[in-house]
Order: C-alpha cells, then structure tokens, then sequence
C-alpha cells in the first residue's frame, strides 16, 4: 500500500499504538502502514474495511490508541515578568542565544522581518509542513515537506518565494506564538519577543481527518489536530535538537478535554518523555476552560443509590462527546434519561462492554462504552457519545458499583469543538487544565492580565485528577502584543501566549545553564523549580492554589535566587 497516500486518506484510520504497554493493535498478520513517534510510540494506519463496521468500538481498542483532537488555546507582556530586565541586564544579557525554539502548531509567516537578522537572512533552521506533499519528507516520516534555512533564504530572496517554499499559516496561531516567544526587535513598532536571538524550528499541522471529526462530533469549521500528528512533530523537533546538538525548547499552544487529565495519554506520556531528556524544556498553556462550564465533579454520598448529572443542550447540537473518569478502585456505572423522560436502561459496568440505545422521542442515539482499566492508572473510563441530541435537560443518572471515595469527573468537550450552548447545570470550574498541561513533567501555564495584574478568568484551573498541582504558574495572557499576517502586529487573548511568553524564559535560562556552561544538565524540572521558585506571590493567599499555581512567572527573581543558592 502506499504508506503517504494512508497519512492523508479518509480511506484509512489512524491508531497510536502503544509499544511500551504491549498494546497490540496490528491486524494479524497483515503488513500495516507504521510511523514511529519515538519513545516506545507508533502511529498504524489501517484500512477502513479492516474496521470493523467502518467505525470505531472503543470497548474494543484501547482508548489512549485513538487519536485525540486538538483545539488552538486562545481566543506589554514581557515587562511584568522579568525577561526585558534579563535580556537586558549589562552582565549577563539572555536572548535565547544559541537555543532552539520549537513550535508544533498553524505553521508561520516565514517572510515576517520578525523572524529574520539584522542583516535579512531568516532565523528558520527548518520548517516541517505536513500539509504540502510535493517537497522532500523529512528523514523518518512518512508524510509532508521540509524546508531548511538555505531554503527559506532563497525564497525570501526569490520573486515568487511560495513557489520555492510554500508553507504558508493561514491561520495566523503559529506566526504570532513564534513571535512572541523568539521575535526579533522591531524598534519602530516597540517590539521584541521574550528570546530574540534564538533559532526557530516549525511544524505545521496538518488538520485531522474528517472521520475522526465525525466521531467526536467537532463543529463543521473547527480548527482541529489529531494527536498522532501532533506526536510526529514532538519527535521531529527532539530529533533535530539532536542532530544540531541545540538545547531545546517545545512550545505547544493546544489543548483538549478528551485523554486521562493526569499524564497519562499517549501524546503526554510522549511530552513527559522529552522533559526528562538534558538540554530540554517542555511548555504547555493549560487552556481557557475555567468558566465553560464542561467540567463536573461528582460526590456521591455513602449508602446514596445514585446521582443525576444534568447537561443543558442547546439548539443545532449534531451531537457531543461526554467522558467520565474515576480514580482507581472506583466503579460507576450510568443510565441516560432525556428530556422527555424516556430512560435507557443501566448499562452495568463491565470491562469492553458497549452498548447503543436510541430515544424513540427525540431522535437521539447514545452510545456508551466502558473501559475499566484506561491511561496506565487503571481508571475507569465511561465514553458516552450523543447523536442529534434534543434541545432541554439531559440526565446522567450515575450509580456507585465500588464505593471508595465517591469522586469522579465528567468532561465535555472544549469550546472551540462544540456547536451551540451546551454546559452542566452544577459545573465545576476547578480541574479544568486541558491536556496536555494536566501532565505533571510539562512547564503548564496559565493566564493573568498584566495590564492590572488580574487573573485571566477563562484560565484553565487546577489540579489535575491525580490532585498534582496545575497550573504551574500563570503568565500574561490577555491583550497580548504579537505578530499578525498583514507583516504588522495585534493583540491576542489565551494561554496560548501565556506558554509563548514562558516558552522565551526557558530559554533564557538554557542559554545560561547550557550554551554559557554554567548547567551544562539543565533540563525541564530544573527548569520549572528555578521558575517555581521565582514565582510572584500575591499577599495574603495561600500557594500553590488551583488559580495560580505557585504565583506568577518572574523569570529575573529565578535568577536573583540561583544567585543565592549557587
């Protein structure tokens, strides 16, 4: 079969296939299309008709084996956190020299003077388009087009430059995280990003497939990534890290309410993969989910018989995708009631049970799958998928099987996916960090408003669901100044540039432990503890908490205090 016709076709569906767990997802013995993702991870491509029923039965495959949707996070900041005063501190000036910034994200306006020298040469090492097929692959990958700096060079320098290069973000998220992280000094405008004189180095996304944005029900329009893409560009940018021999920075603006919320997806497990590696640093914004009210937290009380969850739907909704999580060795099980109140009957929990039941009334289709044993945590994982749902109140009616703790969480899917209002009714805004942050190893960082030193309130909030402390610490991320595709600038709102402003810091900071050979082992948790312990704290409050993490990013006092440590 042709393995890059498979990367693209709707006639073929992805699956992430777990070595290190033992996940055995081939077809027997048939020869399958593989892409390995590096540590331990592969993505397989299969057939449609080898699927049984031409869609998917998640009781069935693994659930970390299908790929997850990703959402972009967002809808002076360098001043407040001390990065202008590193960068321009007459001993000891940090602009990110020597370190590679990575972004995995829109793609980037290579022909921006922001991304270019003094002299006019582009600051791009390389660009890793996985929408344009007619370039040379990257060494190891199946898919897409790779354009080196004598590449983009040649381009800028070219009449036609699309013609010799034609990676293009139409979207503008990429250009404008990549500038404000490691954009070069525009006087004229009053810019400069947080690491200036750092190498840049893109992946642009290709969009996930329109099967998996059926089976999520993802809004027609929506921008959507799928995981395993995502994962190829993780080990695309550590690959050239390597090759290069360039301390690392991985910036990832995106974010999704489906996976374990502890660390414990495929693409997570893979970041947290990185950041243990020397020379590496790992950043994530951790969403702007706080007040979308698509988080639940279910109490059950001892001896209670169940707990109705209800779910307001709106108009136009084609339909959504609700998981529910326990810890370990909690077991629910749950019954669905519409808003006419015809009931399904309880679906008992049983490990690879699924189950479909259509509401005559409505005209609605639910599905709901159980997986006792997902994410490496042995949680249990209910996965309810709703088709044409009615307006009105929907009821989860959710009954304790194994009383333990009481506690569970039901997430819908982030805003960005969703067509029309639907919410909870009794919402919880707390564990509403979007994986990937929800993962311990990355740097996740949330939003505050630098303008008045408010917290950003759409901030995704902590902790995550193995009640580790999320966010790490907030960074500006309301109104901030960065790049657009006009060759001008504009303000964006998200902790998308929160993470682009967090992601300058760390490089500040591997600059002066590994390129000045004064932490020649600096890596990701060395990183986030000189960050942590740096933190802005307001008077008063107690730290870390679920808003703020450890306090707010102030990257000169991490310095002021190795000072003293060192």
């Amino acid at each position: 079969m042709d393995c890059t016709e498979a990367v693209y076709s709707e006639d073929y569906f992805d699956f992430i296939n777990t070595l290190s767990r033992e996940v055995n997802m081939r077809n027997g013995d048939e020869i399958l299309c593989s892409q390995p993702l590096d540590n331990g991870f592969e993505a397989l491509f299969y057939p449609r008709e080898v699927v049984e029923n031409g869609d998917f039965n998640i009781a069935r495959l693994t659930y970390i084996g299908v790929p997850k949707c990703y959402a972009l996070m967002d809808t002076s900041a360098l001043e407040g956190t001390g990065i202008l005063t590193m960068q321009n501190f007459p001993t000891l000036p940090l602009k990110g020299n020597g370190v590679l910034m990575g972004f995995i994200d829109t793609g980037i306006d290579y022909q921006n003077p922001v991304f270019q020298s003094e002299n006019g040469t582009t600051r791009i090492l390389r660009i890793w388009d996985q929408t344009v097929r007619t370039g040379t692959q990257p060494e190891g990958f199946l898919y897409g087009s790779e354009y080196t700096a004598e590449d983009i060079n040649y381009a800028i320098r070219s009449e036609d430059s699309y013609s010799i290069v034609p990676s293009r973000d139409t979207n503008g998220h990429g250009t404008f995280l990549a500038g404000v992280a490691a954009g070069s000094e525009i006087q004229r405008r009053d810019f400069i990003g947080a690491a200036p004189l750092a190498d840049i180095a893109v992946v642009k996304l290709k969009e996930a497939k329109q099967y998996l944005r059926d089976f999520y029900h993802i809004k027609e329009g929506a921008v959507a990534y799928q995981e395993n893409d995502i994962m190829a560009g993780i080990a695309y940018l550590h690959n050239l890290a390597y090759t290069l021999s360039k301390p690392l920075v991985l910036c990832l603006g995106l974010g999704t309410n489906s996976g374990g919320h502890g660390g414990t997806s495929a693409l997570s497990m893979l970041l947290s993969y990185v950041a243990a590696k020397r020379m590496r640093a790992v950043v994530v914004a951790a969403g702007n989910e706080a007040n979308a009210r698509r988080h639940y937290l279910g109490n059950l009380a001892p001896l209670q018989e169940y707990e109705d969850v209800e779910i307001s739907v709106g108009d136009n909704i084609g339909g959504f995708t609700a998981e529910l999580l326990t810890n370990s060795p909690e077991v629910v099980s749950v019954a669905v009631q519409s808003p006419t109140g015809e009931s399904q009957p309880l679906i008992p929990a049983r490990q690879g049970s699924s189950e479909e039941y259509r509401f005559l009334l409505e005209g609605t289709t639910v599905s709901i799958s159980y997986s006792l044993g997902e994410f490496t945590r042995e949680r249990e994982l209910i996965f309810l998928r709703f088709t044409n749902p009615s307006k009105g109140i929907w009821r989860l009616r959710v009954y304790p099987e194994n009383y333990v703790t009481s506690r569970y969480h039901i997430w819908l899917p982030v805003t960005e996916f969703v067509q029309g209002d639907i919410f909870f009714l009794r919402s919880n805004p707390e564990t509403t960090i979007t994986g990937p942050a929800s993962a311990y190893a990355p740097i996740s960082v949330g939003g505050f408003n630098a303008s008045d030193d408010s917290l950003y309130l759409d901030s995704g909030r902590g902790y995550n669901i193995d009640n580790q402390v999320k966010p790490d610490f907030l960074a500006p991320a309301v109104e901030v100044f960065g790049p657009d595709l006009t060759g001008n600038f504009t303000r964006r709102t998200g902790t998308s540039a929160a993470a682009a402003v967090t992601a300058g810091a760390a490089a500040q900071l591997l600059e002066w432990g590994v390129v000045r050979g004064n932490s020649s082992d600096m890596n990701n948790a060395l990183i986030k503890n000189y960050l942590l312990v740096g933190t802005d704290k307001t008077p008063g409050r107690v730290y870390p908490n679920p808003e703020e993490g450890y306090g707010r990013l102030n990257v000169y006092k991490a310095f002021t205090n190795m000072r003293r440590t060192t």
